[in-house]
């Protein structure tokens, strides 16, 4: 699964740089967490959450990003935070995907608030 994990995480980011957004980190690690992708959109930075699923039971991808896996994100977006010598304007988004091909990709601007 870590495979299909970083081939999600390289087509959602490819995707992304089509709309316009540049790649700051991949896979920004911290004791909190991981963050599969800092990217910049404008003056705007963003923490974006790359969910792969297959199965849409459970409530699919969109739910696997539960209260618990939101708290995590957070604390790790304000750990990298910490490390700038400003804070920018930041969103959390999330991209989903039904699989390695990236069809049926959903791309969700502000996914949660912090």
């Amino acid at each position: 699964m870590i495979k299909h994990g970083a081939q999600a995480e390289q087509l959602a980011a490819q995707y992304l740089q089509q709309q316009g957004l540049k790649l700051i980190v991949q896979n920004y690690r911290s004791r909190f967490g991981e963050i599969d992708l800092i990217m910049q959109d404008g003056t705007t930075l963003v923490f974006i959450e790359v969910r792969l699923r297959r199965n849409a039971g459970f409530g699919g991808a969109a739910a696997s990003i539960d209260a618990h896996k939101q708290q995590r994100i957070i604390s790790t977006a304000q750990q990298y935070l910490a490390s700038l010598a400003r804070t920018p304007p930041c969103r959390f988004d999330a991209v989903l995907l039904d699989d390695v091909q990236g069809r049926n990709m959903q791309w969700l601007k502000n996914a949660f608030d912090a």
